[in-house]
């Protein structure tokens, strides 16, 4: 998972100014994740989880007296996000010999291209779509297809 997606998803859950404390907190620590290592954010997570995990377990019930939901959905959801793509937001560190970057910037601009070049040949079947679009990641362009 790229970092700055993973930091947009947290943006969109927090807000970009934030108003309660646990929510400030928890931004704070996704700003951090361009810069931190997978074992740093994970103690950092379980330190934030163990302060405020009650808090983000409050519910509400309904008027209807009947139904419930979560009282800070926004903050469960960024906190989940986070917790939960973990895993994948450190691919880069750990395999330190492929030279993975932490963002996918580089390869946006190349979907862009892709997504050109399916728009030209609308009239394509699905196996020659996949066939254009796995030459284009290899490097290939038009002018050299075989």
């Amino acid at each position: 998972m790229c970092q700055f997606h993973q930091l947009q998803i947290a943006n969109k859950y927090l807000t970009r100014h934030p108003q309660l404390p646990a929510d400030v907190e928890l931004r704070r620590i996704a700003l951090t994740l361009s810069y931190t290592t997978e074992a740093v954010l994970t103690a950092k997570l379980e330190q934030w989880h163990k302060r405020w995990g009650s808090f983000i377990k409050q519910r509400t019930i309904h008027p209807d007296g009947k139904q419930w939901s979560y009282t800070h959905k926004r903050l469960r959801s960024a906190y989940r996000s986070l917790s939960n793509n973990l895993p994948y937001l450190f691919t880069n560190q750990s395999y330190p010999n492929l030279a993975i970057p932490n963002t996918t910037n580089s390869l946006d601009g190349s979907i862009t291209l892709i997504r050109k070049m399916l728009s030209l040949h609308r009239g394509l079947a699905n196996s020659r779509k996949i066939y254009l679009t796995d030459e284009l990641l290899r490097g290939k362009t038009p002018e050299n297809f075989h």
